[in-house]
């Protein structure tokens, strides 16, 4: 396991990318500042109504109210809920995607295979991961349900068809996130000879601090996040293919937030078709506003899932190794 390298790190060896680990982390910042301003075009536009509405709502008369970074906080956070806000932005994160491709394979010069995109075996690879972030996520939810710390009741309405704008949304937001800090980031990591591992750890960690600015993110919130994207990393380098982790992050959310009915990184309520209401007082135990992703059982549940990746990958580079040692002695 310790000195497994998938054959996309080797693919991505061949690019024009910088092999000085600061450079490419300085790039990176770049390329995801350029990201965001993208995404975040669509979104401000639709936001304005929303938020004209929200002011229009609230007694302005005060016009210290501007000033209280809580309430302006909480306004957005509301705005940024609302589904005429929420849809549109998860569907404008097709510009991550789309500019990790571009930066990959004009600027680095190298093969989209080197990403993990792999046009063979898509339905193999994604199929498995729809089911596979379905489990995990309900994991989570029953256990907490089974230890009282919330329950799950059906809700008494919901949108079917926002559920389901909802559903596509996340799969295009779920394949995004992938694209940018697994397909790009931490293959270029790993195609500058660097630690498997190390490419691993700092694409987690890069992950985990882009959520830093959602409501009710704390140290656990951190940690989750990040044991999601090492989780997402190395099942992605058992696979040697990005298909399977876009689906699980997908649905992961998708069931989080339009099945569960929990906040999604602190991204608010949304219609769903259960409804999660915590029982517990405890942050530790219910994650607070960033929900269930900020919860010990978040930790639990990825924490046996990670490792039964790293069991994947140690068989099969323990293969790899006999492989090549049986081509030695017949050579």
């Amino acid at each position: 396991m310790l000195n497994y390298r998938p054959k996309m790190f080797d693919e991505a060896s061949k690019s024009h990318a910088s092999k000085n680990i600061f450079i490419i982390i300085l790039i990176f910042i770049a390329v995801f500042i350029v990201i965001a301003i993208l995404e975040s075009i669509i979104p401000g536009v639709v936001s304005i109504k929303p938020v004209l509405e929200e002011l229009a709502d609230s007694d302005l008369e005060d016009t210290s109210v501007l000033f209280d970074t809580k309430a302006v906080t909480d306004l957005a956070a509301r705005v940024a809920s609302k589904p005429e806000v929420m849809i549109p932005t998860m569907f404008s994160t097709i510009f991550g995607t789309i500019c990790s491709l571009i930066y990959c394979r004009c600027i680095e010069v190298r093969k989209v295979s080197s990403m993990g995109v792999k046009k063979a075996g898509f339905f193999r690879n994604y199929l498995p991961g729809i089911l596979i972030g379905l489990v995990l996520m309900t994991a989570a939810v029953l256990l907490g349900a089974l230890f009282g710390i919330h329950t799950v009741k059906l809700s008494d309405d919901f949108n079917i068809g926002l559920i389901v704008l909802y559903f596509f949304g996340f799969i295009v937001q779920g394949m995004s996130e992938e694209f940018i800090f697994r397909g790009y980031f931490m293959t270029t990591i790993g195609g500058s000879g660097k630690h498997t591992l190390v490419a691993v750890g700092i694409s987690s960690v890069a992950f985990s601090l882009a959520h830093f600015g959602n409501p009710g993110f704390g140290p656990l919130a951190f940690f989750n996040i990040a044991l999601f994207g090492a989780f997402a990393a190395l099942y992605m380098i058992l696979f040697d293919n990005i298909w399977g982790v876009c689906a699980i992050h997908s649905i992961w959310n998708f069931m989080q937030g339009n099945f569960y009915g929990i906040s999604v990184s602190g991204t608010g309520d949304t219609t769903s078709v259960f409804r999660t209401v915590a029982k517990s007082s405890s942050t530790v135990l219910t994650g607070g506003k960033f929900g269930i992703e900020g919860s010990i059982l978040t930790t639990i549940v990825l924490l046996i899932a990670t490792a039964a990746v790293v069991y994947g990958i140690s068989k099969k580079s323990a293969a790899q190794t006999a492989e090549a040692q049986t081509e030695t002695v017949n050579a």
